[in-house]
């Protein structure tokens, strides 16, 4: 097979000297694989297979579980640390829970690559998560469609809740919810403005709450930890 793009997004040791590995790929999507000999003290594959290193790799197998035969890396390991390697941590959890095994999803692999480039950056990586997220809820068809439970064009006057299962929009009583105004924003893919950044966070995490089920993610606890020892720390 021609060497695939791709980057590891979790890995976990098997048996004696091999590793399980999680990867999305350009063309595959998810793989999961077994790096034969990666564990073993002087692999060369060993310091190759990092996190937010880009890979080309290939593999062989017809089951869902491959085997890795090529891994080469195409440029060095972004180094992240505090929020930053959170948020690394976060995308790769994301995509390992909920992409399933092999589906193509070039976008998504497009919207992960961008993300990495955007996490050394703190005021570029929510609205980078954010395009992640919402192209992970296309490709699994889950995406929110900005339109009332009739669905009716969302008055800009109104407040709205999500709601998961007809991915529409509930009115909501005043003083709860999201604005229509702030809705029709976001429909239009602005997830960059400061102003809608609470607001875009929010409805991302319920349009994915159902999809991720009841299962915490480890990397949301991680960052509300951050969070609380800031708090400490600034006597707040």
């Amino acid at each position: 097979m021609t060497p695939q793009p791709a980057y590891l997004l979790h890995r976990r040791p098997y048996r004696e000297t091999s590793a399980l590995v999680e990867l999305i790929t350009l063309d595959h999507g998810r793989v999961r694989a077994v790096a034969q000999g990666v564990q073993r003290a002087g692999s060369k594959s060993r310091s190759r297979l990092q996190p937010f290193a880009p890979l080309h790799v290939t593999w062989s197998g017809d089951n869902e579980l491959k085997r890795l035969r090529l891994i080469e890396t195409h440029g060095a390991a972004l180094l992240l640390a505090g929020e930053g390697l959170l948020c690394g941590l976060y995308a790769n959890e994301l995509l390992t829970r909920l992409l399933p095994p092999m589906l193509p999803t070039a976008e998504v692999f497009a919207f992960y690559t961008a993300a990495l480039g955007a996490l050394p950056n703190p005021a570029g990586r929510a609205p980078a998560l954010r395009r992640l997220e919402a192209s992970l809820l296309e490709t699994l068809d889950a995406e929110p469609v900005f339109l009332d439970l009739d669905d009716r064009e969302l008055d800009p006057q109104a407040r709205y809740v999500y709601q998961a299962g007809p991915r529409r929009f509930a009115r909501a009583p005043a003083g709860q919810g999201l604005d229509g105004r702030t809705l029709r924003l976001l429909a239009q893919g602005d997830w960059a403005s400061p102003g809608l950044a609470g607001a875009a966070k929010s409805l991302m995490r319920a349009a994915l709450a159902p999809l991720l089920g009841a299962k915490p993610l480890r990397s949301r606890e991680l960052m509300h930890q951050l969070a609380m020892r800031r708090r400490r720390g600034s006597g707040h």
